[in-house]
């Protein structure tokens, strides 16, 4: 069973038909988000190393820079993070708390020298694995908005039956579960030592679950209360590809630039599971208990009665276009600069009868604008950095607080034949969630601020 769309932003899920689970279109964007995970050095920097490469999580942006690389190495990185969800709606303000342990990155570079006289000095081979989404969140949402959506008792033998029609409070919880990883090689050279060549193919494995919680307590305005719970679950799984090339030119010593193009990622098959279809006319697990009968409880589920659907499709993300310029400065510093362009009005859904959705990335979404900045200044084995990050909200009517910003921290220090660096990010912005869409014209939507902390640590050695 299809489900009804509804506008939404990058994290802000919508729901259909008494639900509160992610619409296709949600989760075409949810699918498309990453978080930019990498090496401790990468994140410090806020991933602006387009022209620099020299650092295997460039491979995901310009496959050219693993070229840089002097010799062959080996690096894995661990990140913990703690992300904070402030939700408000109409007045109530819950904040919710979630921290994840993650293995981030693991990946290595080889490389081999020429054997032979010629232009291309040198050729290498890049290989890692990355975290590329994080789906792990959960939150809660509280209020009363004044309008009951659950009136009836299914099991009222009054005549008239009762008319619950007082609202008292809504509470919704809700659950994520998952990630998007990715297995990148790259292959790269150097002509002339100053024209710097990659390609790379990117594999990607999804894996995603909502678990969503609708608790709503109202009354008949004589006293008699009505307790309604409704539950709905969401599965996902998939397998997708894409391919990347670029290049990096050292116009001289100090200033070298960069170009590359990511193609769109292509989700062949996407694989859901849910329980969000028509069962005795509730989209999902449906409880209802009255104070005015006690002892009989309405349960679409009972006796085992717990159908569920399936559905294959598939799904292509947006390409990505990656411009790229940086300033060295010796062995001293440098300070790089990343731009990148997201058309995410060519996203497309296939498969069933997505037309509606699709529809909609063409006409509400918008080619975004994200800007990395990033510094590293070295004092003899020391190495200090920072970064700044800036991503437009896709949906073209996002306030200028949906847009995502952070900054970014880090240190790391070279012993020689190993290194250890770490980093600390912090990101925000604000978003939406609607719980009631088919009621959208009485019901407001809970506002939500999301804050991400992240720490990592990542451990190189050469080999």
């Amino acid at each position: 069973m299809k489900k009804f769309i509804t506008l939404a932003t990058l994290f802000a899920f919508t729901i259909a038909s008494h639900s509160q689970s992610l619409s296709y279109q949600d989760l075409a964007l949810l699918f498309s988000r990453d978080d930019g995970n990498g090496t401790a050095r990468f994140n410090s920097m806020s991933g602006a190393f387009g022209a620099l490469g020299g650092d295997i999580s460039s491979i995901n942006i310009n496959p050219a820079g693993v070229a840089v690389f002097n010799n062959s190495m080996f690096s894995g990185s661990l990140n913990t993070r703690e992300t904070d969800i402030q939700s408000t709606f109409y007045g109530n303000t819950l904040n919710n708390q979630n921290q994840i342990f993650n293995l981030s990155q693991a990946g290595a570079v080889l490389v081999f020298d020429s054997a032979y006289k010629s232009n291309w000095s040198k050729f290498a081979i890049g290989l890692n694995y990355r975290l590329t989404t994080d789906f792990e969140n959960n939150f809660n949402i509280a209020g009363n908005s004044g309008v009951p959506t659950f009136r009836d008792f299914p099991l009222d033998n009054n005549s008239p039956t009762i008319d619950y029609n007082v609202s008292d409070e809504q509470r919704f919880s809700n659950i994520y579960k998952g990630e998007v990883s990715e297995f990148n090689i790259a292959f790269s050279s150097v002509h002339n030592n100053n024209l710097y060549v990659g390609a790379g193919l990117n594999f990607y494995s999804l894996d995603f679950s909502q678990q969503s919680n609708l608790i709503e307590l109202n009354n008949d305005g004589n006293g008699n209360t009505l307790d309604a719970r409704f539950y709905q679950e969401n599965f996902t799984t998939g397998t997708g590809i894409s391919l990347n090339a670029g290049f990096i030119y050292k116009a001289n010593q100090n200033f070298r630039f960069g170009l590359s193009y990511q193609t769109p990622s292509w989700f062949t098959e996407m694989l859901e599971e849910t329980n969000i279809v028509n069962n005795d006319g509730f989209f999902g697990d449906t409880e209802i208990t009255v104070s005015e009968d006690p002892n009989s409880i309405y349960d679409n589920t009972a006796g085992n009665n717990f159908p569920s659907t399936r559905l294959i499709y598939r799904l292509k993300t947006p390409s990505k276009l990656t411009a790229s310029a940086a300033l060295i400065f010796g062995k001293n510093g440098l300070f790089s600069v990343d731009y990148t362009s997201r058309n995410y009005s060519n996203m497309n859904l296939s498969g069933d009868d997505f037309s509606q959705e699709n529809q909609f990335f063409q006409n509400d979404l918008r080619n975004t604008h994200a800007v990395n900045l990033g510094t590293e200044w070295r004092f003899n084995r020391l190495s200090i950095r920072g970064g700044y990050k800036f991503e437009q909200d896709p949906l073209k009517t996002a306030l200028d607080s949906d847009n995502l910003e952070g900054y970014s921290l880090g240190a790391g220090y070279n012993f020689g034949n190993f290194k250890l660096d770490f980093s600390y990010s912090d990101n925000n912005r604000t978003t939406f969630y609607d719980i009631y869409p088919q009621f959208s014209n009485q019901i407001n939507t809970a506002d939500l601020n999301i804050d991400n902390r992240v720490f990592t640590a990542t451990f190189s050695i050469n080999l």
